[in-house]
């Protein structure tokens, strides 16, 4: 590249990287990639809008870092570029934003999504028939790991289950209620609980997505008597349900519980202080003793001034990956980096910390197998169901803040 970004600082770089849509680098003109100076040009999917928007604007900060940290290095002499669609955390329109990636733009190599039902969807409409290599940024649903060529970088939530179920035995539960959302992240998070817990569920029913009222749901779980509720649902719908249960006054009935897409500081923003006060929420987690974890939190609060979360880590990760693949595979084709993936983050290889360190080993001639990722959400090595190394985190709600309070690994 001869006028990319010289002269630009690393924040107007961000800056410019932060649009919606084609996410390209100043002067480049060969956005499939097929010539010899553009950008290599990939694809992402991601909740810019919708229940999940609020995981899509973490996974927008850590892109954006990782897209930086790609073009001061390069990919063999050339830069990479994102193009962006919305799904608007739904199905269908995840599904029309692949297809316009896959089969107009036609990107080997897709970045999504958040939702799981929208990435197994995306998967097996669009990318199944294809050799697009297909890499979810958010997804947790267990149902994913019976499909090997959907990789991600968020952990399955099966590991969030068991721990979830292991937590509320140790804390005396011997009943729950149990609600879920209508969908492959709800109904798999749930299948996975009940197949771990050894008390008593007494209740166990789906909602649906976007109510403007969750009254009955709560009201039918209050019937139970339970002594513990596990809600695995999303934040806005969450955040209604809590609403709802301390205004009619039955929020202190049981201990409360939550899958990771309950979480987030809008549902604090948004529900009575103390409302929430002791439940506990089992989250992916990044590996944060990890140096270079140190390292890109202490960039992230920089440039963002507020701390990263485990999700722009995933997103951080999903770049750097692509960008990796991109350069050890022969050619810039869906066969062959599907040929690579999961080589470059495997532990046969030279343990590496950053897409600098690994471009080296790379560029003096050595193989995928010669270089191990550690991404900065920690050891990712993708197992033959595409699942990396699970670390979870279990927040409690303290004043209404969430205050961590244990870790968990799992596989």
């Amino acid at each position: 590249m001869t006028n990319g970004t010289k002269g630009l600082s690393r924040r107007d770089v961000l800056k410019g990287t932060g649009a919606a849509g084609i996410i390209a680098t100043a002067g480049c003109v060969d956005l499939g990639g097929s010539g010899d100076s553009g950008p290599y040009q990939i694809g992402m999917v991601d909740s810019q809008t919708g229940s999940l928007s609020a995981f899509g604007e973490r996974n927008q900060r850590g892109r954006e870092l990782a897209l930086s940290a790609v073009n001061d290095v390069g990919i063999g002499g050339r830069e990479l570029s994102i193009s962006v669609q919305d799904s608007q955390s739904q199905q269908q329109t995840g599904v029309s934003a692949a297809q316009q990636l896959v089969n107009q733009q036609e990107v080997p190599f897709l970045i999504g999504a958040v939702g799981s039902g929208v990435s197994l969807a995306i998967y097996q409409s669009v990318v199944q028939s294809t050799d697009v290599v297909q890499l979810s940024q958010n997804s947790t649903s267990p149902q994913l790991t019976d499909y090997p060529g959907l990789l991600r970088m968020s952990p399955t939530g099966r590991t969030q289950s068991t721990a979830l179920a292991d937590i509320i035995t140790e804390d005396g539960g011997e009943s729950v209620a149990i609600t879920w959302i209508n969908n492959d992240y709800g109904s798999g998070i749930k299948d996975a609980f009940v197949d771990a817990y050894d008390g008593e569920v007494v209740y166990n029913s789906s909602h649906d997505q976007g109510q403007s009222s969750y009254s009955n749901v709560v009201s039918q779980m209050a019937n139970t008597d339970a002594d513990s509720w596990l809600f695995i649902t999303y934040q806005p719908e969450f955040t209604t349900m809590t609403q709802e249960a301390y205004s009619s006054g039955v929020n202190e009935q049981a201990t409360w519980y939550g899958a990771d897409s309950v979480q987030g500081s809008d549902v604090l923003a948004n529900t009575p202080d103390g409302s929430l006060d002791g439940m506990k929420v089992v989250v992916p987690s990044a590996a944060l003793d990890q140096e270079n974890y140190q390292s890109f939190a202490s960039e992230f609060e920089s440039e963002y001034d507020r701390s990263p979360t485990a999700w722009a880590a995933y997103a951080y990760d999903c770049v750097v990956t692509a960008a990796l693949t991109i350069q050890a595979a022969d050619d810039f084709t869906g066969s062959a980096l599907g040929d690579v993936v999961r080589d470059v983050t495997r532990p046969e290889g030279e343990t590496v910390t950053s897409f600098e360190a690994a471009s080296e080993i790379l560029s003096d001639g050595g193989s995928a197998t010669d270089v191990d990722y550690q991404g900065v959400s920690g050891p990712i090595d993708f197992d033959e169901n595409g699942d990396p190394v699970a670390y979870l985190q279990v927040l409690t709600v303290q004043d209404h803040e969430y205050e961590s309070t244990d870790f968990v690994t799992g596989e």
